[in-house]
């Protein structure tokens, strides 16, 4: 059976949080894809260890 990976995260959802939070979309667009790139990374090194 294949591992539980995560791709990256709704963006939509993102940046209405942000919005929501009153952060500019600008800024948010600008700083979400680093900091996707980073929880992604991190939650399946994660995965991984609690599989093995």
């Amino acid at each position: 059976m294949g591992a539980t990976v995560v791709i990256g995260w709704d963006m939509n959802a993102a940046l209405a949080m942000a919005r929501a939070l009153g952060v500019s979309p600008l800024i948010a667009a600008e700083c979400l894809s680093e900091i996707e790139a980073v929880m992604v990374r991190k939650l399946n090194e994660q995965m991984a260890a609690e599989r093995a």
